[in-house]
């Protein structure tokens, strides 16, 4: 505890939050925007230093920082030549409104449109938002009951979570299924910058977007909202977050939504969401190249298709095997031998876990040697040279062609070379000259 002009405010040596509390500044930076909160003039550093005890200037420094770093005061100097701070006047106009009231509300409830006879409950609102985001996920990996608008497909291939090449029909790429495996918080925090990077070329504001997504993390779980007095931008941005599984809209020309746990911790930093449900290791790997996964789980079982050629099917439990032609089959769609092992070992069953190894090293060393197998054979573009008349005119445009970097194979017993298509043209003037010259 640190004395502080006669107020006393607990202050950590570590400012990392407890979970549950990350959008909280530390209590010091809270203490030192109150002081300043009706200060309409710098305030010399100095002064603010002293407001904490020698030996907590380290705090006082790491405060600081957070201040500055998060924009919510910056420096400016003071008629004298000192340095200041000054809270920043939008951060501190809104926090006085909002201590003192007045201001605009941020969303309009849905009371002035009476009760809702389709009103949801927090449950109802959570089954929704798994079974929104499920279908996202099982369309990556190609569910055949999974489908999703054009402008969500076009976005995950923008996203580089799927390709598509000449018209075909999606596919999951090597990082998607790498995002497949990450927590779904990071899932949606990912998922969601895409979109934003995209926002403007689709004609959307992205300031308005971005004040939006922010409202709805402070939004309460179970209320309804009203859309009116919303731009066409922000409905249009309401719909891919119906489709999200962000907010649940029962129409789309629905005069109120409410959002979903999937919105209001997309902000806070909690991971606690509800579609984790593979966190729990459902998998057994057998030296035989077997795998029994424990899991009704759609999603889970089609990523194990992914690598995998199923055998058997039972209402809790699957039976697959891992094979040469799986694997290589994986790989050719961009994902990685270790990406394979990586999966099965994270969703390991709490037997397998028990094993001094988790998975056997029979199995990850054949699917690191598939994957090596494949990849034996490296195709590259060319030009080629022959049918030179002298081995001196070989090694002539050869060593041109070796200086220029540009040189992709060489056979001197053949007199054979091949260069990059981009070498081509240099090399062909080159050569054209020593003709004519000779």
């Amino acid at each position: 505890m640190c004395l502080i002009k006669n107020r006393k405010i607990i202050i950590s040596s570590n400012i990392r939050l407890p979970k549950g509390h990350e959008r909280e500044l530390p209590s010091l930076a809270k203490n030192y925007v109150m002081r300043m909160l009706f200060l309409e003039q710098p305030l010399p550093q100095a002064a603010v230093a002293l407001w904490v005890k020698k030996e907590n200037h380290k705090e006082h420094e790491e405060n600081t920082q957070i201040l500055s770093g998060l924009r919510l005061w910056h420096t400016q100097q003071l008629p004298g030549g000192l340095q200041g701070f000054i809270l920043n006047p939008i951060f501190r106009e809104n926090l006085r409104i909002a201590l003192l009231g007045g201001g605009k509300a941020w969303a309009d409830d849905g009371s002035q449109l009476g009760p809702d006879k389709h009103g949801k409950d927090v449950s109802s609102l959570d089954k929704y938002a798994e079974s929104r985001w499920e279908v996202i996920l099982q369309f990556m990996v190609g569910s055949p009951n999974a489908t999703v608008s054009q402008d969500l497909a076009q976005l995950l291939i923008q996203a580089g979570l799927m390709k598509s090449e000449s018209g075909d029909t999606p596919s999951i790429s090597s990082a998607g299924f790498q995002f497949l495996l990450l927590d779904t918080a990071s899932q949606l925090w990912y998922f969601m910058l895409q979109y934003l990077k995209s926002a403007e070329s689709r004609g959307m504001n992205l300031v308005e977007i971005l004040s939006f997504m922010f409202q709805l993390s402070f939004s309460t779980l179970g209320k309804d909202y009203s859309v009116e007095g919303m731009s066409d931008s922000l409905l249009t941005f309401l719909q891919h977050l119906r489709e999200f599984g962000l907010v649940f809209q029962r129409k789309r020309k629905s005069r109120r939504y409410y959002p979903t746990r999937l919105a209001i911790n997309l902000a806070s930093g909690i991971s606690g969401a509800t579609l984790d449900s593979h966190k729990q290791g459902f998998i057994v790997v057998e030296t035989n190249y077997r795998i029994y996964a424990y899991t009704d789980s759609e999603l889970q079982i089609a990523l194990i298709a992914l690598f995998s050629e199923m055998l058997y099917r039972f209402p809790n439990l699957i039976v697959a095997q891992v094979t040469r032609e799986s694997v290589q089959q994986a790989i050719g769609n961009g994902i990685t031998a270790e990406q394979i092992i990586h999966f099965l070992r994270t969703r390991a069953h709490p037997v397998m876990l028990q094993q001094n190894l988790v998975l056997p090293p029979t199995i990850t060393d054949q699917i690191r040697l598939w994957e090596l197998e494949r990849d034996r054979l490296r195709f590259s573009e060319g030009v080629l040279y022959n049918q030179f008349l002298s081995q001196v005119d070989f090694e002539l445009l050869r060593n041109y062609a070796q200086d220029l970097g540009v040189l992709v194979f060489e056979n001197p017993v053949r007199r054979v070379m091949v260069v990059t298509p981009a070498g081509h043209s240099d090399v062909k003037r080159f050569w054209k000259r020593q003709k004519h010259s000779s």
